[in-house]
């Protein structure tokens, strides 16, 4: 299982959201180039960053994430308010290793596999539930289709994988169950990427267990140091043994 230790960008800053909420972020005082250097240090094979502020529409980190991907020495997994086919390639081209789309994915998703037809395992489909439902947006809006449908509509395509969020889980900041994310991952034969699921070590051990979880982002628990990034990769990379079923 790959940890993709992640850096959320707003203003030039690390920052997490505060129970979802994109007006109310938590500012971390580091230096972000440093940190993601550090994330390489310890021995990650890719990081994930996402641009808060394209995300909010209000701008965005380019300068930024263009320097944390040149320094960073490991592949980055970059997401934050992509909408069109150029920024996509733009961004490829200047050497994000996988771009992550959601709302894009929802609204064109004929472009997302043409997308992924011609950048076969650089384009990930990003799948946030809440309540059941599937959301765009940045959380913000609901979809009219149920995330099993959304998942069905990307069989066959040569995605990288598929980030699911379990944004109950995600916003109460609670153990939760695995449901969710388990149920969706044994749908798809696409690798899942679970997020919002670690607080501790021990979570990062139980995802291991859960078939078809090939990675988790872990960000806000890394900046707290919640979890140490080197012992979080040692338990990844442990042998598994028998497989647990989540209810």
């Amino acid at each position: 299982m790959i940890v993709y230790p992640t850096l959320e960008l707003l203003d030039g800053k690390c920052v997490s959201l505060r129970r979802g909420r994109l007006e109310d972020p938590v500012i971390w005082h580091v230096d972000p180039v440093k940190t993601a250097r550090g994330f390489a240090s310890a021995g990650a094979e890719w990081m994930h960053l996402t641009d808060m502020n394209r995300l909010r529409g209000e701008g965005d980190n380019d300068d930024l994430v263009l320097e944390i991907i040149r320094a960073a020495g490991i592949p980055a997994q970059l997401g934050g308010g992509f909408r069109t086919r150029d920024t996509v390639t733009r961004w490829i081209d200047h050497g994000a290793g996988r771009i992550v789309l959601g709302t894009m994915a929802l609204h064109d998703p004929d472009t997302v596999r043409e997308l992924a037809k011609y950048h076969p395992d650089q384009i990930v489909v990003a799948v946030d539930v809440y309540q059941g439902r599937l959301m765009t947006a940045g959380w913000c809006e609901p979809s009219v289709f149920g995330a099993d449908e959304f998942i069905r509509a990307f069989d066959g395509v040569p995605l990288a994988g598929l980030i699911v969020t379990d944004i109950d889980a995600d916003i109460e900041e609670s153990d939760g169950s695995l449901g969710v994310i388990s149920g969706l991952a044994a749908k798809t034969r696409h690798p899942v990427i679970a997020r919002g699921t670690v607080r501790g070590i021990d979570d990062v051990a139980r995802l291991r267990f859960i078939p078809n979880i090939a990675g988790t982002l872990i960000g806000q628990a890394l900046l707290a140091r919640d979890v140490d990034l080197a012992e979080a990769l040692q338990v990844a990379h442990a042998p598994v043994g028998k497989t647990a079923e989540f209810q």
